[in-house]
């Protein structure tokens, strides 16, 4: 299969497109790098963008990487090209996540809508209205994980209110725990200070009924966005899970996190992530046992699905940026 050759132009127009993906706190904690003999994109951790304290594993480091690599993946085949990828690929190198060679012709056609959609995807942290996912999209949502090798419950009403109290329980740890509070805090950042982290603006409300525990970032320093505001009385939840739990399960979750976020925005769906549960150990294990049918899994993310408003953009780091750190 032979390689591709990469333009400038090309080169960071894939850049740009894996930035776009989400990262938890909006940490981008990833490093691109071209391989000029093989045309082979590197994508590698930026440990020191990692959480300390809400993510000390690195298993939302990798979550996000993973994102990144599904975007990438996205992006070389709408060029036309097959995305030939490899999770972990040198074990002498655990900073280096993934690769993705640009090869040959696409074996098989890009999924219509998903490139247009990593350009527009948005969490959004504001209230959804009632209404209901259809059938036949609820169904293309978990197909969409099970492609990447993850299990995505949309949840019935009992588990519903099991993981939400879950999650309510973890943000409460999370705001009386001094260091991870602080660690949320310096996250919150205006977009002309710097390309990471979350801008105050796309914080949004925190839902006056307290059902839907949004993470609030330390929003009491910012009053300006702590207006409280009743969200959906029956949100809509989905648990994201693998049947293991290793490094390369959680870059396989980020890609399927990514491709049901991807196809939820194509069909004009909003989402936001709900990660607080997942960062107490003990807590991850009472999720693990909320599945729909009971089922044993490894919960990777909590999804928040439903109608409304888009959120605004985080800012990202520039292609040009990303893979002038690696020169």
């Amino acid at each position: 299969m032979s390689t591709a050759i990469l333009d400038v132009p090309t080169l960071e127009r894939l850049i740009a497109a894996a930035v776009a993906a989400p990262s938890v706190h909006n940490t981008q904690p990833w490093r691109f790098r071209l391989d000029p003999d093989t045309g082979t994109l590197e994508i590698r951790a930026a440990a020191e963008r990692g959480l300390r304290h809400i993510d000390p594993t690195g298993r939302a480091l990798h979550l996000s990487v993973g994102c990144a690599v599904l975007n990438l993946r996205v992006a070389v085949a709408h060029f036309g090209w097959e995305p030939v990828t490899r999770l972990l690929p040198r074990p002498d190198r655990p900073d280096l996540l993934a690769t993705v060679r640009p090869a040959g012709s696409a074996r098989s056609a890009a999924v219509p809508g998903l490139y247009e959609a990593l350009w527009r995807r948005h969490s959004s942290r504001f209230p959804f209205s009632g209404r209901p996912l259809p059938p036949a999209l609820r169904a293309e949502l978990a197909e969409a994980a099970l492609a990447e090798g993850a299990v995505l419950d949309l949840l019935e009403p009992d588990d519903t209110e099991r993981v939400l109290r879950v999650t309510r329980e973890a943000e409460h740890r999370n705001t009386a725990d001094a260091d991870r509070a602080a660690e949320s805090r310096h996250w919150v950042r205006e977009p002309r200070a710097a390309a990471l982290g979350v801008p105050p603006a796309a914080l949004g409300p925190q839902d006056f009924r307290d059902r839907v525990p949004m993470r609030d970032f330390g929003a009491h320093r910012h009053p300006a966005v702590l207006a409280a505001r009743p969200y959906e009385t029956r949100p809509l939840i989905a648990l994201l899970s693998t049947a293991h739990d290793r490094r390369t399960d959680w870059l396989r979750a980020g890609q399927a996190l990514e491709r049901v976020l991807l196809v939820a925005t194509a069909h004009g769906v909003r989402t936001s992530l709900l990660h607080q549960a997942l960062e107490w150990p003990d807590l991850r294990e009472r999720l693990e046992w909320s599945r729909t049918g009971g089922g044993r899994g490894h919960a990777q993310m909590v999804l928040r699905l439903g109608y409304g408003p888009d959120g605004p953009p985080s800012p990202r780091r520039t292609a040009r940026e990303v893979l002038a750190e690696e020169e």
